[in-house]
């Protein structure tokens, strides 16, 4: 191995000395020596960027093989792999310019010494030699810049790695002029410049652009960012042990089960809710087992185990995979954006059903992405509105036909039982008026509250404000400040949300955008003033179906809307929503009937269709 590094370093020598003897000047000679190895070297610089513009080409799909896999970095690598094999890439061929240019440069060393009698160190000659490592920084900050913006797949990597390279390399720069003989350095600063040149050179020659499709690029990142963003978030909270190994327990539990007829996927505890009348209408209908899956080890549900209800701790990791290895005859998810980001149908279990039930009733092509209900087979529809838009959809983007079940809404009828108990408990005497903000950006509380509530306490009602508990978490100081404040002329301001009593017997509510709305009004059979702050919009392509969002629509229906500027007009509005006849109880019973299906009977709706659904399953076997 020695004498192949002596015979590459005296082959240097000499190339050095050629040159040297061509213009007997060593700055000359190190150039010309320097612009040669450039030249020899070309072949391997064309490989490099042939590669590169291949590793960019692919980043497309790379990109949606991330997203689509978030969370998953078993099959993202295995992706990859097939991928790169596809297109014949090896990602250790980018390896190979830096170990050639390091190799080159330690022979350089060795050549300089005994070719040149540049030999002195830098910082102990006195002259012009002392700006030699200030120029080599310079050089290596001006090649790095170049690259980030020009480099074909330096472009395309994030700051940090943009900015780390270019920071090793300056002080590889200073180093090298530094504490290297004075050719050593001469020749780093020619190599960056050169380099410079060779770089824009190729991307002339071997244009990326004619190779790369930027337009998906991108797309793919575009995808890549909402798959982080809705990807599961990894808890900081670090997990107790008894809490792993339930998980392991119930992971092996769960795919010990054969012949499983259905499964319902709850994110997290308090979830029950949604499914609550569908599984227990199950139950007591047949003997089919239901296995529920929670992403929470302290859930509820586990108090509720029994013959018929298995209920199974899955975190968020062994979640993924365990939703591509289902075996269920049907799953029920309340989790939009089925296999667009982290949770994908059954790669086993292909004719498996898929169904989503709604949280609420608002609209699904204004408050989710365009394309979350997609991948269902299934969808459980509260009311007219929200399966004329559905099937709207499916004409207007040529999509596969859904079954649009006319269910209902689980949580408003269990909102109206709650309610119809404690109404006949009630004997207040005056009038109290609910302020119930969300939790988007520029809610009520952030926006108004103040004047609100000025206009407000020239009234004789009670005023409550109910702040959502998110921004209780995050702003309890203010929601103190606001308290303490307001607290003299009455104003009672809520912090405890273990009971919902306030919300079933305020008068009235007060909202922006809140899902809580509709179901306050339509279980209570009471009107809701709409503050205008600024419309939550996920899709904001809402507008290419020609059916108006329900949220946008009931706003004037079952309340009065006023914009910002007008919050002069919230004690008229007030008045007039609590005694006139056009939000009366009569009246916002008839709207609940036309917009709502099913009122108090959609457990026994859904459970229906599931058993209905089973059964012709079963008959196919």
């Amino acid at each position: 191995m020695s004498a192949i590094v002596n015979a590459i370093v005296d082959g240097l020598v000499w190339l050095i000395g050629g040159c040297y003897s061509l213009c007997h000047n060593y700055y000359v000679a190190i150039f010309l020596f320097t612009l040669l190895t450039k030249v020899i070297l070309i072949p391997l610089s064309v490989m490099v960027q042939k590669n590169s513009i291949k590793t960019v080409r692919m980043q497309p799909e790379m990109n949606h093989i991330k997203a689509k896999y978030m969370g998953n970095s078993e099959v993202i690598s295995e992706e990859q792999y097939k991928l790169f094999q596809k297109e014949k890439y090896n990602p250790f061929l980018d390896l190979v310019p830096l170990v050639i240019q390091l190799a080159l440069l330690m022979g350089v060393v060795e050549a300089v010494k005994k070719g040149t009698d540049l030999t002195n160190v830098p910082i102990e000659v006195k002259g012009l030699t002392l700006i030699v490592p200030l120029i080599a920084g310079i050089s290596a900050f001006l090649m790095c810049y170049s690259q980030n913006k020009s480099n074909v797949l330096q472009a395309e990597q994030g700051a940090l790695n943009q900015y780390g390279t270019m920071a090793f390399s300056v002080l590889l720069s200073l180093y090298l002029g530094l504490f290297v003989p004075v050719g050593v350095g001469v020749y780093w600063i020619f190599s960056n410049l050169l380099s410079i040149v060779q770089l824009f050179l190729l991307n002339i020659w071997i244009n990326p652009k004619k190779y790369i499709d930027y337009e998906a690029l991108e797309e793919s990142k575009e995808a890549l960012r909402k798959a982080k963003e809705f990807a599961p978030a990894k808890s900081k909270v670090k997990r107790k042990p008894e809490h792993i190994q339930k998980e392991k327990e119930d992971y092996k539990r769960f795919l010990s089960v054969s012949n499983m007829k259905i499964v319902f996927y709850s994110e997290k505890n308090g979830f029950y809710k949604y499914y609550k009348n569908i599984i227990e209408e199950i139950i007591k209908r047949t003997n089919i087992v239901v296995h529920y899956i929670t992403g929470d080890p302290e859930d509820a549900v586990f108090a509720m185990e029994s013959e018929q209800f298995k209920p199974y701790y899955i975190g968020e990791n062994k979640l993924i995979v365990l939703m591509m290895k289902l075996e269920a005859e049907i799953v029920v998810m309340t989790t939009p954006d089925l296999e667009n980001y982290h949770l994908k149908r059954s790669y086993i279990k292909k004719d498996a059903e898929y169904i989503y039930v709604p949280h609420d009733v608002n609209s699904s092509n204004l408050t989710f992405h365009k394309d979350a209900l997609d991948h269902f087979d299934t969808i459980f529809t509260s009311g007219p509105k929200n399966k004329a838009e559905l099937a709207e959809r499916e004409v207007v983007f040529a999509l596969p036909k859904k079954n649009l079940i006319e269910w209902g809404s689980g949580v408003i009828d269990d909102m109206i039982k709650s309610y119809e108990e404690m109404e006949k408990e009630s004997q207040k005497q005056t009038k109290t008026v609910l302020i119930a903000p969300s939790w988007q950006k520029d809610n009520i509380m952030d926006s108004c509250i103040e004047q609100l509530l000025d206009e407000l306490v020239q009234t004789d009602y009670k005023i409550i404000v109910r702040p959502h508990p998110q921004y209780v978490r995050h702003y309890e100081e203010r929601i103190d400040a606001l308290s303490a404040k307001y607290q003299a002329v009455g104003v009672e301001v809520q912090k405890d949300f273990s009971s919902n009593k306030t919300v079933y017997m305020a008068d009235m509510l007060i909202t922006d955008w809140s899902s809580i709305a509709f179901e306050y009004s339509f279980s209570t059979l009471k009107p809701v003033l709409f503050i205008n702050t600024p419309m939550k919009v996920v899709n904001p392509d809402y507008q290419e179906l020609k059916e108006v969002p329900i949220d946008i629509e009931l706003r004037d229906k079952v309340g009065i809307s006023l914009e910002l500027s007008a919050l002069n007009e919230v004690n008229a509005s007030v008045d007039k929503l609590l005694n006139t006849e056009q939000f009366a109880k009569s009246a916002m019973e008839d709207l609940r009937n036309y917009y709502i299906y099913n009122i108090g009977n959609s457990g026994k709706v859904g459970a229906k269709y599931i058993i209905e659904r089973l059964m012709e399953k079963s008959k196919k076997k």
